[in-house]
């Protein structure tokens, strides 16, 4: 995650690659987008942040015009899909949650496929070296590894030399090389000017990618900003996690009350077996947590510490976890 940006002012609407305004979208009794709103700028990295199921897939479905919505109006590199849907389809790049591509054609016969589909954009072969699958070029798309499929996909998609890329949940199911990978690929897309709009449930995928970041949740937007700037709205730059063995001497247990008035302590939670601290002093929150668990004779049995992240803003946000959500 990069250093704080400074402050940008709004943007107008010849900055904005992507506008959302009241959107909803229902299946049957489920609301699946409840009222979102959104700005993506171009040229940025925006990153739509939340657990499965939240409506993150349905919004960038109707952003992406592969499905409609019940409510709102939706602007995509200032034009819309009932009256541009063709031009739009020129200037986009899409990789979606899960691609089926054919099994028996190669990878260069699969790009090229995709490359047939645009009026003008970039030769099949430089997207295939984009993708680091030149020693895979003449080999068929069964043969590949999950992997090397999200590449494959993320090859096709640029192959049109889009303005505009919607990323789908591009990483999920691959393993931390794949994934890291897929990061750099991503990473070079961004460096050339290009906006990118990035649906995800992993907070480092968001923190490393993402210039501003919107957290979704039951089909609304509950944060918005940069990285840094949402984990910094929490007043709270670490996190302490511990776990006892129970009661100590005469039964003296902890309480919630009794760690909030810890030295550097905002906040205070239980997590299954363990507490969860908020704090902005770490080096004064250990050493007076340590000191009240020898005073009630409690032994310390795990100690965990990490910088704030994405995860624990969800965390503040709903109580719930991501991968629990």
């Amino acid at each position: 995650m990069s250093a704080p940006p400074t402050a940008r002012p709004a943007a107008d609407a010849s900055d904005l690659a992507l506008q959302v305004r009241g959107l909803r979208k229902r299946y049957g009794s489920t609301v699946a987008v409840d009222g979102l709103d959104l700005e993506v700028r171009r040229g940025e990295c925006f990153g739509l942040l939340g657990p499965n199921g939240a409506g993150k897939t349905t919004t960038i479905e109707i952003c992406e015009g592969l499905n409609t919505p019940d409510e709102g109006d939706v602007t995509v590199l200032g034009r819309r899909w009932a009256t541009h849907g063709d031009e739009l389809r020129e200037r986009l790049g899409i990789q979606l949650q899960e691609t089926q591509l054919s099994d028996k054609l190669t990878v260069a016969e699969t790009v090229g496929l995709f490359r047939s589909f645009y009026a003008t954009g970039r030769p099949v072969d430089e997207c295939i070296a984009l993708v680091q699958l030149g020693e895979k070029r003449d080999a068929q798309v069964r043969h590949l590894s999950g992997g090397q499929k999200q590449r494959l996909a993320l090859a096709c998609a640029v192959v049109g030399d889009p303005e505009l890329l919607f990323l789908d949940e591009p990483t999920t199911g691959l393993d931390p090389q794949s994934r890291r990978q897929l990061w750099d690929l991503i990473e070079q897309f961004k460096a050339m000017g290009r906006t990118i709009v990035l649906t995800t449930h992993y907070m480092d995928e968001a923190e490393r990618l993402s210039d501003r970041v919107a957290i979704v949740d039951h089909g609304r937007i509950i944060a918005l900003g940069t990285p840094w700037q949402l984990i910094a709205q929490r007043g709270a730059d670490h996190v302490v996690e511990f776990a006892t063995d129970g009661a100590g001497g005469d039964g003296a247990t902890l309480d919630a009350d009794v760690l909030a008035t810890l030295a550097g302590v905002r906040g205070v939670r239980r997590a299954a077996d363990r507490w969860v601290l908020d704090v902005t002093a770490l080096h004064a929150t250990v050493p007076a947590l340590l000191a009240e668990l020898a005073r009630r004779g409690l032994k310390l049995e795990e100690l965990a510490t990490h910088s704030a992240t994405l995860e624990d803003v969800f965390v503040s946000l709903t109580g719930r976890q991501l991968r629990d959500a």
